[in-house]
């Protein structure tokens, strides 16, 4: 996903599980191999590697990447989406949309430009919306308890 350049920040790479729709944010400096697979690799060894890594057919989703990844975790299969066919990335052209206005309001509410700042932000509070096709939070679908801001203001 393609951004306003906000200082070394040029891109948001959405990462969305399938089953939950928990969706995991991350600011790019670029769309090379080598950052995409670290982003990834950090992804992979906080949750664990999915069975299968669903790409929209970025340039950037190359061969290096895939080797790479594949070194680490060799039962991966990785698919693609049809080119320049955003019905066949489906939830994810969705969040995309989400992620977008959520973070565009985000600036706005905090009276700022630097949309990088606010990625994570964004990324919790899709987390913890009710999703209208698992009918609960892709939060509460991923760890199976419901994190109110209460919960977080008092583990703080």
């Amino acid at each position: 996903m393609q951004s306003q350049a906000d200082e070394q920040f040029k891109f948001i790479m959405v990462y969305q599980d399938y089953l939950t729709k928990f969706v995991l944010l991350r600011a790019l400096q670029s769309k090379r191999a080598e950052e995409i697979a670290l982003q990834l690799s950090d992804i992979f060894l906080t949750f664990g590697a999915p069975c299968i890594l669903h790409s929209d057919n970025g340039r950037e989703f190359v061969n290096s990447v895939i080797d790479e990844l594949l070194t680490y975790w060799p039962e991966l299969k990785i698919v693609h989406g049809k080119p320049r066919h955003s019905q066949s990335q489906g939830s994810v052209e969705r969040a995309n949309r989400d992620i977008e206005n959520m973070l565009a309001s985000w600036m706005k509410d905090n009276n700022t430009t630097k949309w990088s700042n606010g990625v994570r932000f964004v990324q919790f509070m899709k987390n913890r919306a009710l999703h209208s096709g698992i009918k609960q939070s892709p939060y509460k679908a991923m760890f199976g308890i419901a994190k109110s801001w209460i919960d977080i203001i008092i583990a703080i």
